[in-house]
């Protein structure tokens, strides 16, 4: 008589589906900014002061015609709001490098969680605070006599979601390549971050520039993506920005998610 023996599935070889991982890397690390509120607090600050003090000097050294019939904090607010998802997703790569030296993203790769998912939830919890810290700088704003659509401001922190993940991937996939090296990280991101601001007409008008700085903005996607969040904020739901402004978010987290994968591959391999 033939005895079948079934041996047993070993935990670490099932693998739950993508969306599931997913979702399970996004709670995890969403629960991670619950518990540190302050990090959320803090981060407001700089958007804040560039607010209050950086904008009444606009009011002083801006016409109307250049900033395209808006008041200047009107038309400087979308850019702080940018520059929140500069800085904060960004600096993705910094929170890896700390994992990396306790010894913590090794545990979750030792899980049978799904690669391409720890990147994933990652960048999709850059989102959250995000929104969080959009919606209360553009309420901040309000009392100084800022005007915006609500409909457009929900248009335009969605396409600066989009960006946000990708710009965050891209983090994430140069802490990978930082590894024991935090100058590294630092010094590309500081080096990269700083020029992609400026060349974005993110915080004064490109027009009066130069034009090396003019063609220089042609290609960068921030430029598109703060054009689009000055439309939608002000309701011009139909100015073709917008849609510039989306297919340079949208290419920008391709891109990201893309390299961030292939570099989550290559460290678990």
């Amino acid at each position: 008589m033939s005895v079948t023996v079934e041996t047993p599935v070993e935990p670490d070889t099932v693998r739950p589906g993508v969306v599931r991982d997913t979702v399970t890397i996004f709670l995890r690390e969403f629960q991670l900014v619950l518990r540190d509120p302050f990090s959320l607090i803090f981060s407001l600050l700089q958007p804040l002061v560039f607010l209050g003090l950086f904008a009444p000097l606009l009011a002083g050294s801006l016409s109307s015609d250049q900033v395209g019939g808006e008041s200047p904090l009107t038309w400087f607010l979308p850019g702080v709001v940018v520059m929140i998802a500069l800085f904060g997703t960004g600096s993705t790569g910094a929170n890896l490098l700390y994992e990396l030296m306790t010894g913590s993203y090794e545990r979750v790769l030792a899980t049978p969680v799904s690669r391409p998912a720890i990147l994933v939830g990652r960048a999709l919890k850059e989102l959250a605070p995000l929104v969080v810290q959009a919606v209360l700088v553009t309420l901040a704003a309000l009392p100084f006599g800022v005007t915006f659509s609500p409909v457009g401001v929900a248009v335009g922190l969605a396409i600066l979601g989009v960006f946000g993940v990708g710009l965050g991937a891209l983090s994430y996939a140069l802490g990978l390549a930082s590894r024991d090296r935090e100058w590294l990280f630092w010094g590309v991101q500081q080096t990269l971050i700083f020029p992609l601001l400026i060349l974005s007409g993110m915080m004064l008008p490109l027009e009066s520039g130069p034009g090396w700085m003019q063609a220089a903005a042609t290609v960068n996607p921030l430029t598109y993506v703060v054009e689009a969040e000055r439309a939608a904020f002000t309701g011009a739901l139909t100015d073709p920005a917008i849609r510039h402004g989306a297919i340079a978010a949208a290419l920008t987290c391709a891109v990201g998610l893309v390299v961030g994968v292939r570099a989550v591959l290559r460290s678990a391999g």
